[in-house]
């Protein structure tokens, strides 16, 4: 991959800036979308979105906590990858798709058995998905998922941004600080989303939201018993993706921010803690999903709409890159 740099400009070295900058001013652009629904072994389903734009080679975008294709990073990537010669295919988990999955449980950081499901189905029906990019909890979900496959994944190259590696202590640090305001913000997707779900059937939880003050709380109260972990901390153990970076295999680029105000700098893995097929791309400042740089506030550009064209060109085959979709 050619040599990259990242210098925020003066005005957005601050990393609560580079967070909030995207969301508010970023323009999301309008794209043609097809959509499918993958039924799901367990009698649930996730809905995808094609972009139509391009025939290429398709890239699974994951998005983040409580996401969609509202997120500011959604459409602006599957804006660069399809200028880049790629297909994106955004994948809605389950319940973000703007309609209710059927079953109690939810989606969650570690549910990397629904990617495999979904990837398993598109090959099966003659449409290989050819790399993936993850967003903070979708990256968690895709690093976990390469390194429980190793060998075996079911993609070509990958990336994962801005990604909570260590769980717990992700929780712990958006009790802190300026970082409060984010947590207060997810609680709030959170709490609104099961009380969604769950005003047209009931709810196997007796619980009180308004008494949910933390994420450590709703993942403690609603995340892990929904989703059969004996509570918050079991959940985090078992679904943190630094547990599985030494046994990725596939080319995986990692994207992060030593400035990120979602986790601690000492969570961010070292070059010994990361199997053989990922490179760390780890900068001074971007904030969480931010990476913006450019001198003047009209002119801003993106580091990501640089990186994952540039990264995925050297990770895939010229034979994958003449592959096309009906």
């Amino acid at each position: 991959m050619t040599p990259f740099s990242f210098t925020p400009p003066f005005w957005l070295r601050n990393p609560h800036l580079q967070t909030l900058w995207p969301k508010f001013f970023r323009t999301r652009p309008m794209l043609p979308l097809r959509r499918e629904r993958i039924e799901l072994a367990d009698g649930d389903f996730i809905d995808l979105a094609w972009a139509t734009t391009s025939t290429g080679p398709p890239v699974l975008v994951l998005h983040g906590l409580e996401g969609s294709l509202h997120s500011h990073y959604a459409l602006p990537v599957m804006q660069t990858l399809s200028l880049a010669g790629y297909q994106p295919v955004f994948m809605h988990l389950r319940g973000c798709s703007g309609e209710v999955n059927r079953l109690p449980r939810s989606y969650h950081s570690g549910a990397s058995e629904d990617l495999a499901e979904v990837l398993a189905s598109l090959r099966a029906s003659g449409r290989p998905i050819a790399a993936a990019v993850g967003f903070s909890l979708g990256g968690n979900l895709l690093l976990k998922y390469l390194g429980e496959a190793g060998a075996s994944a079911l993609l070509q190259a990958a990336a994962a941004i801005s990604v909570p590696f260590v769980l717990a202590d992700a929780a712990r640090r958006l009790e802190q600080g300026p970082s409060r305001i984010y947590q207060h913000y997810l609680l709030t997707r959170l709490k609104h989303s099961y009380r969604h779900k769950f005003s047209t059937k009931p709810s196997p939880l007796q619980i009180d939201l308004n008494r949910i003050r933390t994420l450590w709380d709703y993942d403690q109260e609603v995340t892990a018993p929904l989703n059969g972990f004996a509570g918050a901390d079991d959940y985090y153990a078992r679904c943190s993706s630094m547990g599985y970076l030494k046994n990725i295999t596939t080319p995986t680029l990692i994207l992060h921010a030593q400035d990120d105000p979602f986790m601690y700098r000492h969570d961010i893995p070292s070059p010994h803690q990361v199997g053989p097929g990922v490179r760390l791309a780890i900068q001074a400042h971007g904030g969480h999903v931010g990476f913006i740089d450019g001198r003047l506030p009209w002119r801003t550009r993106c580091l990501i709409d640089r990186l994952l064209p540039a990264f995925f060109n050297e990770q895939l085959p010229v034979s994958t890159c003449s592959l096309q979709l009906d």
